[in-house]
């Protein structure tokens, strides 16, 4: 592994010494302005860690789904279980899939279940404009389940009116069709999606059947725009060996998530205010013996319901957001009973800036009243000093919280025992970075700690025992990561490679027990690589690679080609991943596919 940190060092420099500054007619990421509830900002003046995966990279990669694009950021790991996407977990800088908060154009998409749920309702890549990536504690911006981080699917604005058709397919009989509508009238605007996604799986019982609509329309647009914004995704799958022990092979699941949400943004003299209400859905049912529902059969449907208010203030002194929301949840299950949650939020946060914009400060609380549990506070504090044009150093400090699921308060199966008496989770965070940005070159390098109180594990004395609920005292998370990202010209054709690289060193109290899920399975070693290239006009192809160590001791290398011929309105594609056969698990003992080839085409109607 020496070898390699060795070699993308020299390619970095390399990289770096033979940049110029050529004309590209790629879009800069110093123009992206990063979303936020309150405080919006460009890309080059954020203070914290932030990658940004915009449209155009997924159609490059060849992608098929979020999960996989999230794949090839350095600090984030998707532990997948099968192909296209299937029963991915979300994790960032070595936190847990509980920790890490899904937002949709701004939304809240967290279920008090489980984490497990939190990518059910990852959009479709054809709706999708970037994918926002913040790394680090994001409690007083975003509440108590940005706990290492948040992920934000931003989705499309509407040009003009087009319709595209899209067919798949390939490896284990999967087949994907897709239809994407857009249509820009006078007074509204609309997006309309709908897919289907089917395959008959990769080994026994890892079959899966997947829907998706999305539809996102603007009304009243020339004059105060009201955004609708409504999805649904319905997936069933076998799930062999996903949950509790390999001999598990007849496991089933069905899971059904929907969202609506309406928003607007009121703009008057200084202020800036969005108004926002939502609901969003989960419906899972889960059988321990597909054939027999009879024999171990789960039912859980949670809601919950928002409204929020956020808002700013632009004054001689800088800009002041401020904010208000309150949710509540409900769930009803067979196994987790029937229970309600209330949180309440206050936000207030203000961005000073001294020296002729060279140094910025950003202090911020947020303050929440939990039904169930006890109030919490979180403060923060991100600072940046501008050192040239190109060059920007940043640091943040804070603070974050998370509630037990209900999964972790109250499930109990053959293979988990939950704890009612657990604790919520605390941690207090640092981080220092610097930000390197031209036209071509786009340079990050952060170090970053976190102390990390009552963090919720699951424990057994035995191979064969049941999984245990305990709270960890103590554990301090530290790492560092760097992002290299380069635009070039080769025969007037663009090029771009994209390098990452993140350390994490996990110290986790040992535990009394003999086996722990929250330290056997870490990342602590990956390196990312990406080549996206164009060899004549219309033709591109991209070249990706992850190597990844994990605490466990166990690593793997994982190479994948996709490319695409444009024929006018006509796209042909071809995906391959694991291209070498590399045999490798990301999450529990499921074994991911050897190898998964996917042919397309797609049609663009205008």
């Amino acid at each position: 592994m020496k070898n390699k940190y060795f070699l993308s060092v020299l390619l970095f420099g390399s990289i770096l010494g033979n940049a110029q500054e050529t004309e590209l007619k790629t879009d800069s990421l110093k123009e992206v302005v990063v979303t936020s509830s309150r405080i919006d900002l460009p890309f080059k003046e954020n203070s914290r860690t932030i990658q940004i995966v915009t449209a155009e990279d997924i159609k490059k990669l060849g992608i098929t789904n979020v999960a996989d694009a999230l794949q090839q950021l350095a600090g984030v790991d998707v532990r997948r279980q099968g192909v296209n996407g299937m029963q991915a977990d979300l994790y960032i800088r070595g936190g847990g899939f509980d920790q890490t908060l899904l937002l949709i154009d701004g939304i809240k998409v967290d279920d008090p279940q489980t984490g497990h749920h939190t990518m059910n309702l990852a959009l479709p890549i054809e709706v999708i404009k970037r994918i926002e990536v913040i790394k680090g504690p994001a409690a007083r911006v975003f509440g108590q389940n940005a706990f290492t981080g948040a992920v934000n699917i931003v989705t499309k604005d509407v040009e003009e009116n087009s319709l595209i058709a899209k067919v798949q397919g390939g490896s284990f009989g999967q087949f994907i069709a897709e239809a994407t509508g857009t249509v820009s009238l006078k007074e509204s605007s609309h997006i309309v999606h709908f897919s289907k996604n089917f395959s008959e799986g990769y080994r026994y019982n890892t079959d899966f059947d997947n829907t998706n609509y999305v539809l996102k329309s603007q009304f009243n647009k020339n004059k105060l725009p009201i955004e609708l914004l409504t999805s649904y995704s319905e997936r069933k799958f076998g799930a062999n060996g996903f949950y509790g022990f390999t001999s598990y092979i007849d496991q089933y699941e069905e899971t059904q998530a929907s969202l609506v949400g309406l928003s607007t943004v009121i703009k008057k003299g200084n202020f800036t205010w969005k108004p926002r209400i939502y609901w969003r859905r989960n419906q899972d049912l889960y059988l321990l013996i597909r054939n027999n529902p009879s024999a171990y059969r789960n039912l859980h449907i949670t809601n919950k319901i928002a409204a929020e208010l956020n808002g700013s203030y632009q004054s001689k002194i800088g800009i002041t957001g401020f904010g208000v929301e309150f949710s509540k949840y409900y769930i009803s299950s067979n196994r987790l009973g029937d229970n309600q949650r209330e949180i309440a939020s206050l936000f207030l946060e203000h961005r000073f800036q001294f020296f002729n914009n060279i140094i910025d400060v950003t202090p911020g609380i947020s303050a929440s009243y939990f039904s169930d549990f006890d109030n919490q506070i979180f403060p923060g504090l991100d600072f940046g000093v501008k050192i040239s044009e190109k060059f920007r150093a940043y640091g943040n400090i804070g603070t974050s919280f998370r509630l037990p699921t209900y999964t972790n308060l109250y499930y109990v199966s053959p293979t988990t025992i939950s704890n009612p008496n657990l604790e919520t989770e605390e941690a207090f965070s640092q981080e220092v970075g610097f930000k390197y940005l031209t036209k071509n070159i786009n340079v990050s390098l952060a170090a970053f700690n976190r102390d990390a109180d009552n963090l919720i594990d699951y424990v057994r004395e035995d191979a064969s025992d049941a999984w245990q609920a305990q709270n960890i005292q103590h554990v301090n998370t530290k790492g560092y990561e760097a992002n290299i990202e380069y635009k070039f010209l080769l025969n007037q054709l663009p090029q771009k490679i994209q390098l990452g690289y993140s350390f994490l060193d996990n110290d986790v109290k040992k535990s009394e027990a003999n086996f722990s899920q929250y330290s056997i399975n870490s990342m602590k070693h990956q390196f990312v690589g990406n080549y996206a290239m164009e060899w004549f006009k219309n033709f591109s192809n991209s070249i990706g690679y992850r190597y990844v160590e994990r605490t466990s001791g166990i690593s793997y290398n994982i190479w994948d080609v996709s490319a695409s011929y444009k024929l006018k309105e006509l796209e042909f594609s071809i995906y391959a991943n694991n291209i070498f056969n590399t045999e490798y698990v990301e999450a529990g003992m499921v074994p991911m596919p050897k190898g998964n080839v996917m042919f397309g085409m797609k049609y663009l109607f205008r």
